[in-house]
């Protein structure tokens, strides 16, 4: 007889079960209420889009404050933002069931289905995203940034672009299709 062997004979039943529950309990753990975008999705109820407030006017957001965006580059309920542009712009995913909270109406989120297959949430028909730039809730440094081929825009409440840039970063360098000059 082996040592595990031994080990698992000798090993009470309740104790193995114990041990294999706990080995399920960190494995679950190791999933994360928001994706590799950081997109938080809550405690798994979804998605939700929710407001801010800034220099721009009031903005949609995650649940956790970070604010969104919509590209003028992309046609009613189709991203064009793709390549290296989702490296800067990373869709806004839909993890289960969308809602809406503060000013945001739940009537106006939507889903399309990316050319990888992933769901992207959309607001009146306008796909959402992040940029890359803002590193926490409240930021809006993507505020009015012209890339990839047209200009990244604060979502109002009705679903159009908030135009006003009010105090932001400064632009990068240079912009364009390429992408060339992000930070």
């Amino acid at each position: 007889m082996t040592v595990r062997n031994s080990m698992l004979v000798r090993t009470p039943i309740l104790v193995r079960l114990a041990l294999l529950l706990a080995a399920a309990l960190v494995a679950a753990g190791c999933g994360s209420s928001s994706s590799s975008n950081g997109n938080p999705t809550g405690n798994g109820a979804g998605t939700v889009i929710t407001t801010r407030s800034g220099p721009a006017g009031t903005y949609l957001a995650s649940s956790s404050g970070r604010a969104v965006y919509l590209f003028n580059g992309d046609s009613m309920n189709k991203s064009n933002c793709s390549g290296s542009c989702v490296s800067i712009w990373p869709p806004v995913a839909a993890k289960g069931t969308l809602s809406a909270s503060g000013g945001a109406s739940s009537s106006d989120l939507g889903t399309i289905t990316r050319s990888d297959g992933t769901k992207q949430v959309t607001y009146n028909g306008h796909p959402l995203y992040y940029y890359a730039g803002d590193s926490g809730a409240g930021m809006t440094s993507g505020q009015g940034i012209s890339g990839f081929g047209a200009t990244w825009w604060l979502v109002g409440t009705s679903g159009s672009a908030l135009t006003s840039s009010g105090s932001k970063s400064p632009k990068p360098s240079s912009s364009g299709s390429s992408g060339g000059g992000w930070a």
